[in-house]
């Protein structure tokens, strides 16, 4: 489809507000960004509104400073029938220096759905490169692992 995008970025300032007890941007605050910019990408995508359906391997790989300029890239890597897999990177650094430095990344799955929540159809996207080629067969072995720790968590679940 003509006008679709599958890569975005979002960009903004750590605020004070961002800040945990140990004086660095805390991970809820990341998250809420991750999810932030999956969604974007996602409804960009798709031209539909969707809904998070899985975050995972979310990995924290050095702390973000208050004031730090954060860039949060999301893509998508494979779509399913209705589903649509994000990378996403975040990055921050110092806002007076043009470099960024990955502080956090994972991947998210996010699932368009109609007007009665229902998931519905997306646009397919079939990668060219062989990067791209090896960034989708990678979001179809993390799907596979997803679903064998699944079915690990359920024995967690405790009934009511």
């Amino acid at each position: 489809m003509e006008g679709q995008e599958r890569e975005m970025s979002l960009r903004f300032l750590a605020e004070p507000a961002d800040v945990n007890f140990g004086g660095k941007v805390h991970g809820g605050a990341v998250m809420k960004w991750i999810d932030l910019a999956a969604y974007a990408c996602a409804a960009q995508w798709s031209g539909k509104y969707c809904i998070t359906a899985y975050a995972g391997g979310i990995r924290f790989v050095e702390p973000i400073h208050v004031g730090n300029m954060i860039e949060v890239n999301a893509k998508v890597l494979y779509t399913g029938r209705t589903s649509m897999h994000i990378g996403i990177d975040v990055r921050a650094g110092d806002p007076t220096e043009t470099d960024k430095y990955l502080k956090t990344h994972c991947l998210v799955i996010m699932v368009a759905v109609n007007a009665d929540g229902k998931s519905t159809p997306v646009p397919q996207w079939e990668p060219e490169t062989e990067h791209d080629i090896y960034l989708r067969d990678s979001a179809i072995r993390l799907m596979e692992m997803r679903k064998k720790i699944g079915a690990e968590m359920e024995s967690f679940v405790h009934e009511a």
